[in-house]
Protein backbone atom coordinates (compact mmCIF):
# COMPACT_ATOMS: atom_id res chain seq x y z
CA UNK A 1 0.00 0.00 0.00
CA UNK A 2 0.97 3.45 -0.51
CA UNK A 3 1.92 5.39 2.28
CA UNK A 4 0.22 8.45 3.43
CA UNK A 5 1.17 11.47 1.36
CA UNK A 6 3.09 14.34 2.41
CA UNK A 7 1.47 17.61 2.24
CA UNK A 8 1.89 18.66 -0.71
CA UNK A 9 3.24 21.83 -2.23
CA UNK A 10 0.62 23.61 -5.16
CA UNK A 11 3.17 26.03 -6.29
CA UNK A 12 5.62 25.40 -8.77
CA UNK A 13 9.22 23.95 -8.27
CA UNK A 14 11.53 26.92 -9.57
CA UNK A 15 15.36 27.58 -9.60
CA UNK A 16 17.85 25.14 -7.99
CA UNK A 17 15.14 23.53 -6.29
CA UNK A 18 13.28 22.19 -9.09
CA UNK A 19 16.85 21.17 -10.87
CA UNK A 20 17.28 19.06 -7.58
CA UNK A 21 14.21 17.38 -7.47
CA UNK A 22 14.42 16.57 -10.62
CA UNK A 23 17.50 15.00 -10.42
CA UNK A 24 16.57 13.23 -7.62
CA UNK A 25 13.75 11.66 -8.99
CA UNK A 26 15.71 10.55 -12.31
CA UNK A 27 18.30 8.52 -10.06
CA UNK A 28 14.99 7.05 -8.00
CA UNK A 29 13.39 6.35 -11.29
CA UNK A 30 16.23 3.93 -12.36
CA UNK A 31 19.02 3.43 -14.67
CA UNK A 32 16.93 3.51 -17.97
CA UNK A 33 15.38 6.79 -16.61
CA UNK A 34 18.38 8.23 -14.81
CA UNK A 35 20.45 8.97 -17.88
CA UNK A 36 17.09 11.07 -19.58
CA UNK A 37 18.13 13.73 -17.81
CA UNK A 38 16.04 17.17 -18.54
CA UNK A 39 16.07 18.05 -22.29
CA UNK A 40 16.78 14.76 -23.59
CA UNK A 41 14.63 12.45 -25.75
CA UNK A 42 14.52 9.20 -24.18
CA UNK A 43 12.01 7.74 -21.87
CA UNK A 44 8.71 8.98 -20.41
CA UNK A 45 9.00 12.56 -18.76
CA UNK A 46 8.48 12.94 -15.35
CA UNK A 47 5.95 15.34 -13.80
CA UNK A 48 7.33 16.92 -10.62
CA UNK A 49 5.14 19.31 -9.90
CA UNK A 50 1.46 21.07 -10.81
CA UNK A 51 -0.31 24.33 -10.11
CA UNK A 52 -3.00 26.09 -11.10
CA UNK A 53 -3.68 30.01 -11.46
CA UNK A 54 -6.44 32.44 -11.88
CA UNK A 55 -4.68 35.63 -13.78
CA UNK A 56 -7.03 38.21 -15.89
CA UNK A 57 -9.71 35.92 -16.36
CA UNK A 58 -7.95 32.83 -17.29
CA UNK A 59 -6.83 29.71 -15.45
CA UNK A 60 -4.02 27.75 -16.10
CA UNK A 61 -2.64 24.77 -15.01
CA UNK A 62 0.98 24.33 -15.34
CA UNK A 63 2.75 21.34 -14.98
CA UNK A 64 6.65 20.71 -14.32
CA UNK A 65 7.94 18.25 -16.43
CA UNK A 66 11.71 16.96 -17.07
CA UNK A 67 11.36 17.82 -20.90
CA UNK A 68 8.52 18.53 -23.42
CA UNK A 69 6.19 16.55 -24.44
CA UNK A 70 3.26 16.65 -26.95
CA UNK A 71 0.05 17.47 -26.02
CA UNK A 72 -3.77 17.48 -27.27
CA UNK A 73 -6.90 18.72 -25.40
CA UNK A 74 -10.44 18.15 -26.09
CA UNK A 75 -13.79 18.55 -23.86
CA UNK A 76 -16.66 16.46 -22.84
CA UNK A 77 -20.22 17.25 -21.31
CA UNK A 78 -22.03 15.91 -18.53
CA UNK A 79 -20.12 16.42 -16.40
CA UNK A 80 -18.58 19.35 -18.00
CA UNK A 81 -14.36 17.95 -18.10
CA UNK A 82 -11.22 18.70 -20.29
CA UNK A 83 -8.86 15.99 -21.39
CA UNK A 84 -5.49 16.24 -22.00
CA UNK A 85 -3.68 13.57 -23.66
CA UNK A 86 0.13 13.30 -23.49
CA UNK A 87 2.49 10.41 -24.26
CA UNK A 88 3.44 8.47 -21.01
CA UNK A 89 4.18 10.58 -18.14
CA UNK A 90 5.63 9.43 -14.51
CA UNK A 91 3.57 11.59 -12.76
CA UNK A 92 5.52 11.84 -9.41
CA UNK A 93 2.42 13.82 -7.20
CA UNK A 94 1.37 14.03 -4.09
CA UNK A 95 -1.96 11.91 -3.93
CA UNK A 96 -3.75 14.82 -2.79
CA UNK A 97 -2.33 17.18 -5.96
CA UNK A 98 -5.26 18.67 -7.81
CA UNK A 99 -8.32 17.48 -5.55
CA UNK A 100 -11.19 19.46 -4.68
CA UNK A 101 -10.08 20.82 -1.36
CA UNK A 102 -13.45 22.48 0.15
CA UNK A 103 -12.13 26.16 0.08
CA UNK A 104 -13.52 28.65 -1.70
CA UNK A 105 -13.14 27.81 -5.76
CA UNK A 106 -11.23 30.40 -8.06
CA UNK A 107 -11.16 30.40 -11.48
CA UNK A 108 -12.48 27.89 -13.89
CA UNK A 109 -10.55 23.94 -12.45
CA UNK A 110 -12.52 22.46 -9.82
CA UNK A 111 -10.53 19.57 -9.46
CA UNK A 112 -8.21 17.50 -12.11
CA UNK A 113 -6.79 13.45 -11.90
CA UNK A 114 -4.10 12.07 -13.69
CA UNK A 115 -2.55 8.81 -14.71
CA UNK A 116 -1.67 6.11 -17.27
CA UNK A 117 -4.77 6.08 -20.05
CA UNK A 118 -3.08 2.98 -21.80
CA UNK A 119 -0.29 1.49 -23.24
CA UNK A 120 2.67 4.75 -23.59
CA UNK A 121 -0.07 7.13 -22.98
CA UNK A 122 -1.03 9.24 -20.60
CA UNK A 123 -4.09 11.43 -19.38
CA UNK A 124 -5.18 14.05 -17.14
CA UNK A 125 -9.10 15.14 -16.64
CA UNK A 126 -10.19 18.40 -15.69
CA UNK A 127 -13.39 18.74 -14.19
CA UNK A 128 -14.79 22.29 -14.72
CA UNK A 129 -16.41 24.99 -12.58
CA UNK A 130 -18.02 26.25 -15.76
CA UNK A 131 -18.28 25.52 -19.94
CA UNK A 132 -14.29 26.50 -20.63
CA UNK A 133 -12.01 25.75 -23.56
CA UNK A 134 -8.33 25.86 -24.10
CA UNK A 135 -7.07 28.98 -25.76
CA UNK A 136 -3.75 27.16 -26.95
CA UNK A 137 -0.88 24.68 -24.82
CA UNK A 138 1.99 26.80 -24.23
CA UNK A 139 5.48 24.94 -23.27
CA UNK A 140 8.66 26.62 -21.71
CA UNK A 141 11.90 25.60 -20.55
CA UNK A 142 13.60 27.41 -17.31
CA UNK A 143 17.63 27.86 -17.06
CA UNK A 144 17.65 24.90 -14.99
CA UNK A 145 16.59 22.32 -18.02
CA UNK A 146 12.91 22.20 -16.52
CA UNK A 147 10.14 22.08 -19.13
CA UNK A 148 6.54 24.23 -17.94
CA UNK A 149 3.67 22.72 -19.62
CA UNK A 150 0.71 25.37 -19.72
CA UNK A 151 -2.48 24.60 -20.54
CA UNK A 152 -5.11 27.68 -20.36
CA UNK A 153 -8.92 28.17 -19.90
CA UNK A 154 -11.11 30.75 -21.15
CA UNK A 155 -15.06 30.64 -20.40
CA UNK A 156 -17.09 30.23 -22.86
CA UNK A 157 -20.92 30.00 -23.36
CA UNK A 158 -22.95 26.73 -23.19
CA UNK A 159 -23.44 26.60 -27.20
CA UNK A 160 -19.75 26.71 -28.09
CA UNK A 161 -18.79 24.36 -25.77
CA UNK A 162 -21.08 21.79 -26.74
CA UNK A 163 -20.29 22.32 -30.46
CA UNK A 164 -16.83 21.42 -29.15
CA UNK A 165 -17.62 18.36 -27.22
CA UNK A 166 -19.74 17.30 -30.03
CA UNK A 167 -15.99 16.46 -31.84
CA UNK A 168 -14.92 14.29 -28.59
CA UNK A 169 -12.26 12.30 -28.38
CA UNK A 170 -11.72 10.19 -31.49
CA UNK A 171 -8.90 7.70 -30.06
CA UNK A 172 -9.65 4.62 -28.93
CA UNK A 173 -9.36 4.04 -24.99
CA UNK A 174 -6.98 1.28 -25.27
CA UNK A 175 -4.46 -0.53 -27.71
CA UNK A 176 -5.98 -3.72 -28.87
CA UNK A 177 -4.22 -7.03 -28.32
CA UNK A 178 -5.80 -10.84 -28.82
CA UNK A 179 -6.03 -12.94 -25.59
CA UNK A 180 -2.81 -14.86 -25.16
CA UNK A 181 -3.76 -18.23 -26.57
CA UNK A 182 -3.72 -21.17 -24.31
CA UNK A 183 -2.66 -24.42 -24.38
CA UNK A 184 -5.21 -26.78 -25.66
CA UNK A 185 -4.45 -29.26 -23.37
CA UNK A 186 -4.77 -27.20 -19.92
CA UNK A 187 -8.05 -27.84 -18.91
CA UNK A 188 -8.02 -25.58 -15.86
CA UNK A 189 -10.29 -23.42 -14.83
CA UNK A 190 -9.54 -19.90 -15.85
CA UNK A 191 -10.02 -16.98 -13.50
CA UNK A 192 -10.04 -13.41 -14.50
CA UNK A 193 -9.17 -11.06 -11.22
CA UNK A 194 -10.67 -7.64 -11.80
CA UNK A 195 -8.94 -5.00 -9.67
CA UNK A 196 -11.34 -2.11 -10.40
CA UNK A 197 -10.78 1.44 -11.21
CA UNK A 198 -6.79 2.73 -12.23
CA UNK A 199 -4.89 5.07 -13.67
CA UNK A 200 -6.86 8.22 -14.08
CA UNK A 201 -9.78 6.64 -12.34
CA UNK A 202 -8.58 6.56 -8.79
CA UNK A 203 -12.18 5.44 -7.48
CA UNK A 204 -12.67 6.05 -3.29
CA UNK A 205 -10.21 8.13 -1.50
CA UNK A 206 -9.64 7.75 2.02
CA UNK A 207 -9.48 10.79 4.52
CA UNK A 208 -5.24 9.19 4.51
CA UNK A 209 -4.99 10.11 0.57
CA UNK A 210 -5.00 6.60 -0.14
CA UNK A 211 -6.60 5.57 -3.85
CA UNK A 212 -9.10 2.75 -4.08
CA UNK A 213 -7.27 1.46 -7.05
CA UNK A 214 -3.78 0.85 -5.07
CA UNK A 215 -5.82 -0.76 -1.97
CA UNK A 216 -7.22 -3.45 -4.61
CA UNK A 217 -4.57 -3.86 -7.26
CA UNK A 218 -2.22 -4.48 -3.98
CA UNK A 219 -5.09 -7.22 -3.26
CA UNK A 220 -5.95 -8.51 -6.31
CA UNK A 221 -2.37 -9.78 -7.16
CA UNK A 222 -2.37 -11.36 -3.44
CA UNK A 223 -5.59 -12.98 -4.51
CA UNK A 224 -3.83 -14.24 -8.11
CA UNK A 225 -0.76 -15.52 -5.96
CA UNK A 226 -2.89 -17.71 -3.84
CA UNK A 227 -4.55 -19.45 -6.73
CA UNK A 228 -1.57 -19.61 -8.62
CA UNK A 229 -0.03 -21.25 -5.73
CA UNK A 230 -2.35 -24.17 -6.09
CA UNK A 231 -1.49 -24.84 -9.44
CA UNK A 232 -5.15 -26.14 -10.12
CA UNK A 233 -6.14 -22.96 -11.98
CA UNK A 234 -5.14 -20.36 -15.02
CA UNK A 235 -5.19 -16.85 -13.74
CA UNK A 236 -5.41 -13.39 -16.10
CA UNK A 237 -5.76 -9.96 -14.16
CA UNK A 238 -7.57 -7.15 -16.39
CA UNK A 239 -4.75 -4.46 -15.14
CA UNK A 240 -1.33 -5.60 -13.95
CA UNK A 241 -0.21 -2.14 -13.28
CA UNK A 242 -1.87 1.24 -12.40
CA UNK A 243 -3.80 1.84 -16.08
CA UNK A 244 -7.20 2.66 -17.18
CA UNK A 245 -9.14 0.14 -18.18
CA UNK A 246 -12.97 0.76 -19.76
CA UNK A 247 -15.69 -1.65 -17.93
CA UNK A 248 -16.47 -2.78 -21.39
CA UNK A 249 -13.17 -4.03 -22.01
CA UNK A 250 -12.75 -5.60 -18.38
CA UNK A 251 -15.92 -7.58 -19.19
CA UNK A 252 -14.47 -8.34 -22.77
CA UNK A 253 -11.28 -9.53 -21.70
CA UNK A 254 -13.23 -11.87 -19.65
CA UNK A 255 -15.41 -13.28 -22.21
CA UNK A 256 -13.06 -13.54 -25.10
CA UNK A 257 -10.63 -15.11 -22.61
CA UNK A 258 -13.75 -17.71 -22.30
CA UNK A 259 -13.06 -17.35 -18.34
CA UNK A 260 -15.03 -20.23 -15.93
CA UNK A 261 -14.99 -17.03 -13.34
CA UNK A 262 -14.64 -13.23 -12.79
CA UNK A 263 -13.81 -11.84 -10.02
CA UNK A 264 -14.15 -7.95 -9.53
CA UNK A 265 -11.92 -6.22 -6.70
CA UNK A 266 -13.59 -2.85 -4.80
CA UNK A 267 -13.73 -0.68 -1.84
CA UNK A 268 -16.40 1.41 -1.24
CA UNK A 269 -16.29 5.03 0.97
CA UNK A 270 -19.24 6.79 2.60
CA UNK A 271 -17.50 9.98 3.67
CA UNK A 272 -20.92 11.00 5.78
CA UNK A 273 -20.92 7.74 7.71
CA UNK A 274 -18.14 6.35 9.04
CA UNK A 275 -19.84 4.18 11.31
CA UNK A 276 -20.74 1.93 8.00
CA UNK A 277 -18.23 -1.14 7.65
CA UNK A 278 -17.12 -4.62 6.38
CA UNK A 279 -17.66 -6.60 3.01
CA UNK A 280 -20.66 -7.56 0.71
CA UNK A 281 -20.27 -9.09 -2.09
CA UNK A 282 -22.46 -8.37 -5.44
CA UNK A 283 -23.80 -9.99 -8.07
CA UNK A 284 -25.93 -9.07 -11.32
CA UNK A 285 -29.41 -7.98 -11.34
CA UNK A 286 -31.21 -5.51 -13.33
CA UNK A 287 -33.08 -4.83 -10.28
CA UNK A 288 -30.99 -4.04 -7.46
CA UNK A 289 -31.70 -4.89 -3.90
CA UNK A 290 -32.15 -1.83 -2.35
CA UNK A 291 -31.26 2.00 -2.84
CA UNK A 292 -28.21 1.99 -1.81
CA UNK A 293 -26.78 -1.05 -4.06
CA UNK A 294 -28.38 0.82 -7.06
CA UNK A 295 -26.33 3.89 -5.78
CA UNK A 296 -23.17 2.26 -5.40
CA UNK A 297 -23.79 0.46 -8.67
CA UNK A 298 -24.49 3.73 -10.40
CA UNK A 299 -20.95 5.01 -8.81
CA UNK A 300 -18.87 1.86 -9.98
CA UNK A 301 -20.69 2.61 -13.39
CA UNK A 302 -19.18 6.25 -13.48
CA UNK A 303 -15.88 4.89 -13.94
CA UNK A 304 -15.65 5.54 -17.50
CA UNK A 305 -16.87 9.05 -17.40
CA UNK A 306 -14.26 9.64 -14.76
CA UNK A 307 -11.36 8.63 -16.68
CA UNK A 308 -12.12 11.25 -19.66
CA UNK A 309 -13.81 8.83 -21.95
CA UNK A 310 -17.62 7.30 -23.18
CA UNK A 311 -18.83 4.10 -21.51
CA UNK A 312 -17.83 1.46 -24.48
CA UNK A 313 -20.78 -0.91 -25.35
CA UNK A 314 -21.27 -3.56 -23.21
CA UNK A 315 -23.08 -7.11 -23.96
CA UNK A 316 -25.74 -6.89 -27.04
CA UNK A 317 -29.36 -7.76 -25.81
CA UNK A 318 -29.34 -11.05 -24.35
CA UNK A 319 -31.65 -12.08 -26.77
CA UNK A 320 -29.79 -11.56 -29.98
CA UNK A 321 -26.67 -13.36 -28.76
CA UNK A 322 -27.58 -16.37 -26.43
CA UNK A 323 -30.58 -17.83 -24.95
CA UNK A 324 -32.25 -16.87 -21.59
CA UNK A 325 -31.64 -19.97 -20.40
CA UNK A 326 -28.32 -19.48 -20.27
CA UNK A 327 -28.38 -16.20 -18.80
CA UNK A 328 -30.32 -17.07 -16.04
CA UNK A 329 -27.66 -20.58 -15.78
CA UNK A 330 -24.86 -18.08 -15.26
CA UNK A 331 -26.40 -15.96 -13.10
CA UNK A 332 -27.56 -19.64 -10.61
CA UNK A 333 -23.60 -20.18 -10.99
CA UNK A 334 -22.82 -16.26 -9.95
CA UNK A 335 -25.19 -16.57 -7.13
CA UNK A 336 -23.71 -20.28 -5.75
CA UNK A 337 -20.16 -18.62 -5.92
CA UNK A 338 -20.91 -15.30 -3.83
CA UNK A 339 -22.53 -17.94 -1.13
CA UNK A 340 -19.83 -20.21 -1.08
CA UNK A 341 -17.44 -17.02 -0.73
CA UNK A 342 -20.03 -15.50 2.09
CA UNK A 343 -19.56 -18.73 3.98
CA UNK A 344 -15.72 -18.82 4.21
CA UNK A 345 -15.46 -15.06 4.66
CA UNK A 346 -18.16 -14.34 7.49
CA UNK A 347 -15.33 -16.18 9.71
CA UNK A 348 -12.63 -14.22 9.09
CA UNK A 349 -13.85 -11.03 8.19
CA UNK A 350 -16.55 -8.56 9.04
CA UNK A 351 -19.55 -8.40 6.70
CA UNK A 352 -22.21 -6.09 5.87
CA UNK A 353 -25.77 -6.18 7.25
CA UNK A 354 -26.30 -7.55 4.05
CA UNK A 355 -23.70 -9.51 2.88
CA UNK A 356 -24.77 -10.63 -0.63
CA UNK A 357 -26.93 -8.02 -2.70
CA UNK A 358 -27.21 -7.50 -6.84
CA UNK A 359 -27.33 -4.37 -8.53
CA UNK A 360 -26.81 -3.52 -12.03
CA UNK A 361 -22.74 -3.04 -12.15
CA UNK A 362 -21.86 -3.35 -15.70
CA UNK A 363 -18.58 -5.55 -14.76
CA UNK A 364 -21.05 -7.97 -14.22
CA UNK A 365 -22.75 -7.77 -17.14
CA UNK A 366 -21.62 -10.55 -19.17
CA UNK A 367 -24.01 -13.49 -19.96
CA UNK A 368 -21.61 -16.26 -19.88
CA UNK A 369 -19.29 -16.20 -17.03
CA UNK A 370 -20.36 -16.38 -13.56
CA UNK A 371 -19.31 -13.32 -12.11
CA UNK A 372 -18.90 -11.33 -8.54
CA UNK A 373 -17.96 -8.08 -7.36
CA UNK A 374 -16.71 -7.79 -4.43
CA UNK A 375 -16.13 -4.54 -1.76
CA UNK A 376 -13.55 -5.58 0.68
CA UNK A 377 -14.93 -2.35 3.07
CA UNK A 378 -14.77 1.44 3.43
CA UNK A 379 -12.14 3.49 3.08
CA UNK A 380 -14.20 5.74 5.33
CA UNK A 381 -14.31 3.76 7.96
CA UNK A 382 -11.28 3.57 10.26
CA UNK A 383 -11.00 -0.13 11.12
CA UNK A 384 -11.59 -1.29 7.51
CA UNK A 385 -9.03 0.82 6.29
CA UNK A 386 -6.46 -0.33 8.59
CA UNK A 387 -7.29 -4.10 7.94
CA UNK A 388 -7.52 -3.49 4.46
CA UNK A 389 -3.42 -1.77 4.48
CA UNK A 390 -2.77 -4.99 6.77
CA UNK A 391 -0.72 -7.59 5.06
CA UNK A 392 -1.95 -10.26 7.98
CA UNK A 393 -5.34 -9.45 7.00
CA UNK A 394 -5.01 -9.65 3.22
CA UNK A 395 -3.21 -12.79 3.46
CA UNK A 396 -5.99 -14.55 5.64
CA UNK A 397 -8.83 -13.08 3.71
CA UNK A 398 -7.42 -14.28 0.03
CA UNK A 399 -6.85 -17.53 1.71
CA UNK A 400 -10.52 -17.69 2.42
CA UNK A 401 -11.37 -16.73 -1.01
CA UNK A 402 -9.23 -19.32 -2.78
CA UNK A 403 -10.76 -21.94 -0.63
CA UNK A 404 -14.40 -20.68 -1.92
CA UNK A 405 -12.76 -20.88 -5.15
CA UNK A 406 -11.86 -24.80 -4.64
CA UNK A 407 -15.31 -25.25 -3.22
CA UNK A 408 -17.20 -23.39 -6.58
CA UNK A 409 -15.37 -25.44 -8.92
CA UNK A 410 -15.42 -29.25 -7.26
CA UNK A 411 -19.24 -28.79 -6.78
CA UNK A 412 -19.96 -27.44 -10.45
CA UNK A 413 -21.10 -28.18 -13.63
CA UNK A 414 -19.77 -27.02 -16.93
CA UNK A 415 -21.29 -24.05 -18.51
CA UNK A 416 -23.05 -24.64 -21.50
CA UNK A 417 -21.57 -22.16 -23.95
CA UNK A 418 -23.80 -21.65 -26.87
CA UNK A 419 -22.02 -20.01 -29.84
CA UNK A 420 -21.80 -16.25 -30.04
CA UNK A 421 -21.05 -13.84 -32.69
CA UNK A 422 -17.55 -13.43 -33.64
CA UNK A 423 -15.49 -11.55 -30.27
CA UNK A 424 -14.41 -7.57 -30.69
CA UNK A 425 -10.78 -6.87 -30.27
CA UNK A 426 -9.97 -6.42 -26.76
CA UNK A 427 -7.47 -4.45 -24.35
CA UNK A 428 -3.80 -6.33 -23.66
CA UNK A 429 -4.68 -8.53 -20.27
CA UNK A 430 -2.36 -9.63 -18.40
CA UNK A 431 -1.89 -13.85 -18.00
CA UNK A 432 -0.18 -15.03 -14.22
CA UNK A 433 2.10 -17.63 -15.65
CA UNK A 434 0.85 -21.20 -14.40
Amino acid sequence: MQPRPRPHRTGLVHGWAALALAGSLFLAAGPAQAQDGPGSSGGAAVAIAAETALRDGTTRLTLTLSKPVEARTFVMERPDRAVIDLPEVNFQLGQETGQATGRKREGLIASFRYGLFAPGRSRIVVDLAGPALVEGIETTTTREGAVLLSIPFRKTDRDSFRKAAVAGDPSPATASKAPPAQEAADTRPLIVIDAGHGGTDPGAIAATGVFEKDIVFGFAQSFAERLEATGRYRLVMTRDRDVFVPLAERVRIAREAKADLFVSIHADSISAAPQVKGATIYTGSEKATDSESAKLAERENRADAAAGTESGEGPADVADILQELTLRETRGFSSGFANRLMGQLSPVMEMSTKPHREAGFKVLRSPDVPSVLIELGYLSSKSDLEKLQSEEWRARVTGSMAKAVDLFFSGRATLSRPVAPPPRKSAAIAPVSP
